[in-house]
């Protein structure tokens, strides 16, 4: 199987034990042959359950999903081509990329010349393995370097694939945590990689990540956690799951988080959803560099979330997007573009968005006829009360002003240029002081996710 790289230099004493027992999850999970379906899926999804619970869904090949059908499942237990001399010149074990995905299985001694159609290279980058699939056209080939290719003699080559291509079953797995109500923040990570680090095992690990600190805190909301491969995955899903849809109030697909690219959102298809709120706050808040993106319907499987069937509040978080690094889909995506530190600040900044997300709130200032007296409640740094700083005071007439039942707590962050966590605070002293109140949401706005402008 494929080797594991290690940290370059050795610990990164800039990440927190977060971070690094993410990169050492995704050390364990590098070798294994992800694809659509098969042994490798499963073989994940056992590793993950050692961190979270998982329930697992086995759909049949054939079952519908939206217009598409689950394919038949995929199975390589060896694969490798002999060259003349005896030699093998190209093997799975060394590296799971060396076979497309999905090849069918094969047995032959061919000449090069027949071989060279089902071989696959990069000429524009001779020394990396390109990781290429079929999943939906039965053929086989094999991947490797274009210098290797060039290094090729002329005669008979064994060509190997040790595999089975038949009905079977897609594998995805869920980890729900309840929370004091039944709406659902949604994250959906794909499972369908093999041994590439950035797309995606980062954000396997990340969501992973996620869910064990999520289980650990407090919830408003409740949260589902999806894991499944790519495209087939989530519309497999979310056909099964259409009845309960609209308990889905937000949502974030993690992908491509690992490097040390900027962090990056994309916004959800309605461009103005809570989450793509929550997510430019918080990105803000963070203190990092970052984008955010507007949405287009290319990229992951937030496209199959915002299709307009669904349309659901869904953004996606990742850092350098799948199609914007040279090593992307190629054996140059290792574990050495990973890094502890960032895989650190891109799980505190999907929390940051989460928790945002988790507590917004709407109040009601219960002294709205002028400023009320803040001193002689104790509010005020002069009165020896418990803020700290201008910005805390700041905070509270902030909330004071804007609390009128129409804007929650994220607007008036938004529009104070303030942190989140800073309103937040001041909302819960003011309350304790008797001057604010929640306020119900809007059944027009609770139901779809939005904040009020």
């Amino acid at each position: 199987m494929t080797s594991v790289a290690t940290v370059t230099g050795g610990r990164d004493d800039s990440a927190s034990e977060l971070g690094h027992e993410a990169y050492e999850l995704m050390r364990r999970l590098f070798p294994l042959c992800r694809s659509l379906t098969g042994s490798g899926v499963r073989a994940t999804f056992d590793i993950l359950q050692e961190y979270i619970q998982l329930s697992r869904s086995e759909v049949p090949s054939g079952t519908r999903a939206c217009d598409w059908r689950v394919p038949d499942e995929w199975n390589v237990r060896e694969a490798y081509i002999v060259g003349p001399d005896g030699t093998r010149v190209v093997d799975f074990q060394r590296s799971n990329l060396h076979v497309v995905s999905y090849s069918e299985p094969v047995r032959a001694v061919l000449p090069l010349e027949e071989l060279r159609p089902h071989l696959h290279t990069l000429p524009d980058r001779p020394d990396v393995v390109p990781y290429r699939t079929s999943y939906y056209e039965r053929t086989w080939g094999f991947c490797l370097s274009h210098r290797q290719l060039l290094e090729l003699e002329p005669g008979d080559y064994e060509v190997v694939i040790d595999a089975t291509l038949a009905p079977g079953h897609l594998t995805y797995a869920e980890s729900k945590l309840d929370g004091r109500r039944q709406e659902e923040i949604l994250i959906s990570t794909y499972v369908c990689h093999p041994s590439l680090a950035n797309d995606n095992l980062s954000g396997i690990v990340v969501a992973t990540m996620l869910a064990k600190q999520l289980a650990e805190r407090p919830r408003r909301h409740s949260y589902r956690f999806v894991f499944a491969p790519g495209t087939i995955g989530p519309l497999t899903w979310l056909e099964r799951n259409r009845t309960r849809l609209e308990l889905i109030r937000h949502g974030l697909t993690v992908a491509c988080i690992g490097d040390d690219g900027p962090l990056t959102y994309k916004r959800s298809r309605r461009g103005d959803a809570e989450v793509d709120r929550a997510a430019e706050v918080a990105l803000r808040d963070s203190g990092t560099p970052y984008r955010v993106l507007e949405f287009e319907p290319w990229g992951g499987d937030e496209r199959q979330f915002c299709s307009p069937g669904f349309d659901l509040p869904l953004g996606a978080m990742m850092r350098t997007a799948h199609a914007a690094y040279p090593g992307n889909h190629t054996s140059a995506d290792g574990l050495d573009r990973i890094h502890p530190r960032s895989l650190t600040v891109s799980i505190e900044t999907c929390l940051a968005i989460l928790e945002i997300l988790d507590t917004n709130l709407t109040c009601i200032n219960l002294a709205p006829d002028g400023e009320p007296q803040l001193g002689r409640r104790g509010l005020y740094r002069s009165a020896g009360g418990a803020v700290a700083t201008p910005a805390e005071e700041r905070a509270m007439l902030w909330v004071l002003n804007q609390s009128d039942g129409s804007r929650t707590l994220l607007d008036i962050a938004y529009r104070s240029g303030l942190p989140y966590a800073t309103i937040a605070r001041a909302a819960e002293r003011l309350r304790c002081a008797g001057l604010l109140e929640e306020r119900p949401r809007s059944e027009e706005h609770a139901r779809s996710g939005e904040s009020v402008p």
